[in-house]
């Protein structure tokens, strides 16, 4: 049977993560550190031997992505199953503020649904499963996605509420005969120089 190793990569650092702001949708772009922290991902990155590379559309994601790719120099593929939740009327808040406008998150105006967010990205997994069985696929794509799959991989042991992930953090799954399992999450060994 097939296996198929996804790696997947939170995208590097934002001014709106350095400031607590919730993103989601909104399109913030890298700052210095985010870049610098693809930089170094990019030889972590190297050792996986990805052969295919799939990015969310989101600038912090795609150029995440594009950095990373200098090594590997594979065709870059944006799939918009791996884009962030959507805040709704919270993104740009701090999350004090978005405590305090919202103390029901999912009662936020405009939210997407968490069970649609875990809906999406399986949805955007089992695609990518099909398209590329048996290869090891790199995902540059969000926290609260990557954090969705967890919860559903792990069976809620993970993932939202349990895990915070770090910028280029990464998180391993593998999908063989049918079942998938978490291989590694949150994995930032790579970053130490960077971080400190």
């Amino acid at each position: 049977m097939a296996l198929t190793e996804i790696f997947m990569i939170r995208h590097g650092e934002t001014n709106w993560n350095k400031e607590k702001r919730i993103q989601g949708k909104t399109d913030i772009p890298l700052n210095e550190t985010g870049k610098s922290q693809a930089e170094i991902c990019c030889a972590a990155a190297k050792q996986f031997k990805p052969t295919v590379l799939v990015t969310s559309p989101l600038a912090r994601a795609r150029v995440t992505a594009e950095i990373i790719n200098q090594n590997l120099k594979l065709p870059l593929h944006k799939m918009s199953a791996f884009v962030e939740r959507s805040y709704g009327d919270a993104e740009g808040m701090t999350i004090e503020e978005r405590n305090h406008f919202f103390p029901d998150r999912d009662a936020i105006p405009n939210v997407e649904p968490f069970e649609e967010l875990k809906r999406r990205g399986m949805k955007g997994l089992e695609e990518i499963c099909k398209k590329y069985p048996d290869e090891r696929v790199l995902i540059v794509s969000h926290g609260a996605l990557i954090n969705a799959l967890l919860s559903v991989i792990s069976k809620g042991e993970l993932g939202t509420g349990v895990t915070f992930l770090e910028n280029t953090s990464i998180t391993k799954f593998a999908f063989e005969n049918g079942e998938w399992r978490v291989v590694d999450y949150n994995n930032t060994a790579h970053l130490a120089t960077v971080n400190e």
